[in-house]
């Protein structure tokens, strides 16, 4: 081992900053049930599961530090001894990658018309992840120093590779599929900027923290800022699920505040554009398009037009999609 202050000292940072950001999950989560009580009870389900596995999470890499750190005080030999609580952390933080990666997967799946190839191919990474964090939690559970946990090192390299790959997949989808979704009409072109940026950004935290845990470990092997990344990295995952979630009410707020007018002849694009509406349908967002005419005011009193009027909400595939369609006569 190094010195202790890029072994333990990183140990101790990664705890604090994890904490810190597990405060931030209990304000999202609270935020989440009550913005949200309407939503889907497997949602809800969801959300309290990964909470759990996130509160486990802190709980035991909090004994962690407090063994070493307290508990151990003074007694250098024990520093070099391995800690249970620091191998069961690793299975509940791949818990939590599982849940919300497996989360966004199926965004994939819906934004994709249910194509086998893109899922699949996320899956498989999602999947392959979890059952490497399962082999080295059975690997490790029976190991007793550090010297024997770095026999592990290129399981430990994987299971953060795929993390990454993982994250960069899912928002390189996510985003190619949106942008496939335009429709030339100003309001859902803008409301789908809004979602790519928001793709790339909850999926940016978690990749980067994943490469710097593989960078960290295959640089600087005999330390544990490595660790530090991966504490951290669980309550990433938690955070971007609940942030996407919350992110709804906000979405769909700043689409109202929009207004859009088209001349008659645009009319005619809005029968093309509907069909490429409906693949955004399962983003999260709303979108409410709505056809006005302000000239026909001004036409002479003798002359009878009809004018349709639509709007049309689509909520994400949490909620009902409802469609109003009303026919004015003048």
């Amino acid at each position: 081992m190094g010195a202790l202050d890029n072994t333990f000292g990183a140990f101790l940072i990664g705890v604090v900053i994890s904490a810190t950001l597990y405060g931030v999950t209990c304000v999202q989560t609270w935020y989440y049930y009550s913005r949200y009580p309407s939503d889907p009870w497997y949602i809800k389900l969801l959300v309290g599961a990964v909470l759990l596995s996130d509160s486990v999470h802190q709980a035991l890499i909090t004994h962690t530090v407090y063994t070493y750190l307290v508990t151990d005080f003074g007694v250098a030999a024990d520093l070099g001894k391995l800690v249970w609580s620091l191998i069961v952390e690793v299975l509940f933080n791949g818990f939590t990658a599982l849940m919300v990666q497996s989360f966004l997967t199926m965004r994939v799946y819906r934004l994709s018309n249910k194509s086998i190839i893109a899922t699949v191919s996320v899956l498989s990474l999602v999947i392959g992840e979890f059952i490497l964090v399962v082999i080295y939690v059975a690997k490790s559970i029976h190991m007793t120093t550090f010297v024997e946990l770095a026999t592990l090192k290129p399981l430990s390299m994987s299971v953060n590779a795929l993390a990454a790959a993982g994250d960069v997949l899912i928002a390189v989808f996510l985003c190619t599929l949106l942008q496939q979704s335009r429709t030339g009409f100003r309001r859902s072109d803008t409301m789908i900027n809004k979602l790519i940026l928001f793709s790339i950004n909850t999926g940016l935290l978690t990749s980067i923290c994943a490469v710097m845990s593989l960078i960290s470990i295959s640089v600087w092997g005999s330390t544990f800022i490595y660790i530090s990344f991966y504490f951290c990295l669980g309550r990433l995952y938690c955070n971007s699920l609940l942030a996407t979630l919350n992110a709804r009410k906000s979405l769909r707020g700043d689409s109202r505040d929009e207004n859009m007018s088209l001349s008659l002849q645009g009319i005619q694009k809005t029968s093309n554009s509907i069909g490429t509406s409906q693949r955004v349908s399962s983003m999260i967002f709303f979108w409410q398009r709505v056809w006005l005419i302000e000239s026909y005011q001004r036409l002479p009193n003798n002359i009878s037009i009809k004018i349709d009027t639509t709007q049309e909400y689509v909520r994400d595939e949490y909620s009902s999609a409802t469609e109003l369609k009303s026919a004015q006569a003048v």
